[in-house]
């Protein structure tokens, strides 16, 4: 049996500038500073007595073929490893595996990778389980997501990772450990109750071009200063980036938020955050919020029982082999 363990991440500035059409296109290329949330997919692949393939997810699969298989990310996993038959794979997640802001799916493709990977005897690089991921959900499957979820999920830490038409850079910030603790400390994660996949979000044209390119290249430019921020440790500052981050981001597409998610936000800021931004590509998930100590325990106090609140942990390890063996 094999077990593989993969973050989810969470990005402070410059998401939505990770997709091709963007990044290819801009001289400086696209941008995001992110890290990886210690909250994790994992994947278990062990032999069966047969050679019939099952998946077990959020549904059930047993199939003859992996090609009838309805769960398309393992159906190419298993395509692009070569193990495509006699096998069980089952996915536990910690947080619900789509919808979150999280960068789920691609943590689950990652991880996927990973462990058929190491079912097959080989042992790959995070470098090759991210371009691979990427492989299978942009060129394969269509998806029209960005690049950043798949490098984060495979590498771990708190990067700064540039996109661009000659492939992408990441640069690890090496943070000390006091830092890390603020960190940790004063960024808080509030699930809004509902979720919504990105490539709904994404796929969704803009009422005006012009506009939406503009604001790119602003959350572009934000994703630099974030990575500043960190590297000085200006934690307020990077709080009150958060927030103007997430006002550029709302005028992209239509149903990056609402009333309701809007009415959330004010609520955050009411209860004393610095700044409070919606994760992912919107419409649902998480709110990455910043602020002190005592806004932690408000929100506990006030919101826990309708709200997931989650501190910020960080994930160094990256996607891992866990287990090997019977």
């Amino acid at each position: 049996m094999i077990i593989s363990r993969t973050p989810v991440r969470v990005s402070f500035c410059g998401g939505g500038t990770d997709v091709d059409w963007f990044s290819h296109s801009e001289p400086r290329g696209g941008m995001v500073t992110s890290l990886a949330l210690a909250r994790h997919i994992h994947v278990t692949v062990n032999s069966r007595f047969d050679d019939k393939v099952r998946v077990s997810y959020s549904q059930m699969e047993i199939v003859d073929d992996f090609e009838d298989l309805q769960h398309e990310l393992v159906r190419e996993a298993m395509r692009m490893t070569g193990v495509t038959s006699g096998i069980e794979i089952t996915t536990i997640a910690d947080i619900p595996s789509r919808g979150t802001g999280l960068g789920s799916s691609s943590t689950v493709t990652v991880g996927l990778l990973n462990a058929l990977h190491r079912f097959a005897g080989r042992e790959v690089s995070a470098t090759q389980l991210a371009e691979e991921a990427c492989r299978i959900e942009i060129d394969i499957l269509g998806q029209p997501i960005g690049r950043q979820d798949q490098y984060a999920a495979a590498f771990g830490g708190i990067n700064s990772i540039s996109f661009g038409s000659n492939g992408v850079e990441i640069v690890s910030l090496n943070l000390d450990d006091k830092l890390i603790e603020r960190l940790e400390s004063e960024f808080t994660l509030v699930f809004t109750g509902r979720s919504r996949r990105a490539s709904e979000v994404l796929s969704e044209e803009p009422d005006d071009e012009a506009d939406r390119l503009s604001r790119l290249r602003t959350i572009r430019a934000q994703a630099d200063e974030a990575r500043s921020r960190l590297e000085v440790g200006d934690l307020s500052g990077l709080g009150v980036l958060l927030e103007e981050a997430w006002q550029t981001k709302r005028g992209t597409t239509a149903s990056v938020s609402d009333e309701n998610l809007d009415s959330m936000h004010d609520r955050l800021m009411e209860m004393g955050a610095n700044g409070a931004k919606l994760l992912g590509a919107g419409g649902g998930g998480f709110f990455l919020v910043h602020g002190n100590a005592e806004l932690r325990q408000k929100l506990l106090t006030e919101l826990s029982e309708k709200h997931r609140i989650i501190p910020l942990s960080v994930d160094f390890s990256g996607s891992t082999i866990i287990h090997e063996g019977e």
